[in-house]
Parts: C-alpha cells; structure tokens; sequence
C-alpha cells in the first residue's frame, strides 16, 4: 500500500515533486504472480458461510477511506475482519497526525491486535484494503497471523503483492503463521473514484498526478 504525507516536497516526506506513474505498468501484473489473482468473488455470502465477502470487506474498507477522504486523508482505508465482525479498522493519517508509519492496514491491525490480545482466535483473521499493502504491512499481517487479503488496486511504488509471491521462509517447522494469500482487483471503480475525488481536492501538484494515476486518469 502506498500511503503518502500531504507536506512539502522538501521536507523529505511524499513522493519527489517529479514523480509520475510508471510506463509500461499494468494492473495486470497481478495475474503473472503465483499467490494473487484477479478475479471476482460471487458478492453471494454463501461462498464461505459465517464469513464476510472479499467484496463486502472492501466496500467496508471504502466507507473507512471516505472518512479520511474528509479529512483531507488520501483515500486509503482497511478492516480486519473474524468471522463476519469487524474488528479493526483504519484509513491513512499522515496528514492529520504527521507520521509516516500510519498505513490505513497497519493501524487496523494494531486496533484488530489491541482487541484480540493472546486470545484465541476462533475464526482466521482476513484484511479488506483499498490498496496493495506495502512491505511493512505485509509483515505486520504475517505477524498478526492474517490468513487472508483482499485489496482493491495495484499500488505502483511499493506493493508487496510480487514479494508475497515468491517468498520462501527459512524453515518449514511451522512455529509462525504462513504468508496470507493476497488476491486484488476488487470493487476498482469505486477505489479509483474515491482518488479521483482527492486528484479534485489537493492542492500539491505531485499528489494530484499520483491519485490521477490511481484513478485511471490520463497524464497531463
């Protein structure tokens, strides 16, 4: 997931006042490696009974990035969900709390974390995101022992999807949890729309032309 701090270029935070998509990226890319797919799950909740939808953890995720959407967030948002509860949520806060380690999916998971304790869980733990986690998310959700992510698009600097995909861990004992299967492209109008809305919104050159990108805009 790629979440970037609304301040000035030359604060060292964000992306460079130069950056623009990269040519030749297709979304694509996400059916060329083994552990993510692309395709779309029936919205039917009798697909796995008990559990929420990957498109219903999405669109739940949605609601969470119109929050920060309103508060001048990019529109990044993520739940964490057990069974058909939610118990975790968050949307990318660096412009309100001015850090950088504030990802929409790792502060649902330190909320998710915070709640669930040493407890046992009853049912696997699955996370619903806008965006393709980053790195650091992705080894918080291995940590955390998620089973499972569904996102919505492609993040085009730093997504971990590719890593995820050919990721070999160091012993097969079985101690830790396993890698969660990632699958994206879910619910993408309505995840593009919502940076369309921040391209409108934001006064920073840079970060309009990379929610522009996210929104399937043309480049100027």
């Amino acid at each position: 997931m790629t979440d970037i701090v609304e301040h000035e270029v030359d604060a060292g935070i964000g992306p460079s006042s130069d950056w623009s998509p990269s040519p030749g990226r297709l979304p694509a890319r996400l059916t060329e490696v083994g552990i993510v797919t692309t395709w779309a799950v029936s919205t039917s909740r009798s697909w796995q009974h008990g559990r929420m939808t990957p498109e219903e953890l999405v669109g739940r995720a949605l609601e969470v990035a119109e929050e920060g959407l309103r508060a001048g967030e990019m529109p990044i948002g993520a739940v964490v969900a057990m069974g058909d509860e939610i118990i975790g949520r968050g949307h990318t806060s660096e412009r309100t709390r001015g850090r950088r380690l504030v990802h929409a999916d790792l502060l649902a998971m330190i909320e998710a974390d915070e709640r669930l304790g040493w407890t046992r869980r009853e049912q696997p733990l699955v996370l619903g995101i806008t965006m393709e986690p980053c790195l650091m998310c992705l080894g918080t959700a291995l940590t955390l022992g998620v089973s499972e992510i569904y996102f919505g698009l492609d993040a085009p600097d730093d997504g971990a999807a590719g890593v995820a995909s050919v990721w070999q861990p160091g012993t097969q004992d079985g101690i830790f949890f396993p890698l969660p299967a990632m699958t994206g492209g879910f619910l993408l109008a309505e995840c593009r729309d919502q940076f369309r809305r921040y391209a409108d919104m934001t006064t920073k050159p840079h970060l309009r032309r990379y929610a522009e990108a996210m929104a399937g805009l043309p480049a100027h």
